[in-house]
């Protein structure tokens, strides 16, 4: 498949924004927000991250007429029993940020032994709003620390341990994060797919 010249994101996540740039930037494309484009963020009713992304792409794909990428992530905590899971951005409520986030997480899990979780993705890409949909996935696995550690990336990475190199996520480079991360995983995978069709 031959990719467009431009590729509306259907984020408005500055953080996931400038992860996504960045693993595209070998691709002759332009990634352009939707925010650009005044659309709003769609309603994530979907109970997978796979629904999730397609909502999200074929959201963006409509509202602009171009092709769009989307993805859903979350974290995944074996001792929740898999939350927050695709609720992640909004697991401590409507207003959640994301220190309110990593608070509610700490609590349920405080004296927990089991403190294994993986961060999971999943790309979607769509040509239009009715096209069928191009998927990758990525699942990063870790730890979850009892206390934040660094101050890079976003979302839960102060507490998410990857166990390879010892490091928060937020302690990774932009680079290392980005080698290693769910994300990274699911948007190569996705390069990958598009480039099969």
């Amino acid at each position: 498949m031959r990719l467009p010249e431009k590729i509306v994101m259907a984020s408005g996540n500055a953080g996931k924004l400038r992860e996504i740039e960045r693993l595209l930037e070998h691709l002759d494309v332009a990634v352009v927000p939707q925010s650009d484009f005044g659309v709003s963020d769609a309603d994530e009713t979907g109970v997978t991250f796979e629904e999730n992304a397609l909502i999200k792409a074929r959201h963006a794909a409509a509202a602009t007429g171009l092709p769009a990428i989307a993805d859903d992530s979350g974290l995944v905590v074996d001792a929740l029993d898999g939350r927050p899971g695709v609720y992640s951005a909004r697991y401590s409520g409507p207003a959640a940020t994301d220190d309110s986030n990593i608070d509610k997480l700490l609590d349920e899990l405080d004296g927990a032994e089991d403190r294994s979780a993986a961060f999971r993705c999943v790309a979607c890409y769509v040509a239009s709003a009715g096209s069928e949909p191009v998927f990758g996935k990525g699942e990063w696995c870790g730890e979850i620390l009892t206390e934040r550690r660094g101050d890079g990336g976003f979302g839960y990475d102060p507490v998410f341990l990857d166990p390879a190199t010892g490091l928060a996520s937020a302690e990774l480079s932009a680079e290392d994060k980005n080698a290693r991360s769910h994300r990274g995983q699911a948007l190569r995978a996705l390069v990958e797919a598009l480039g099969r069709d």
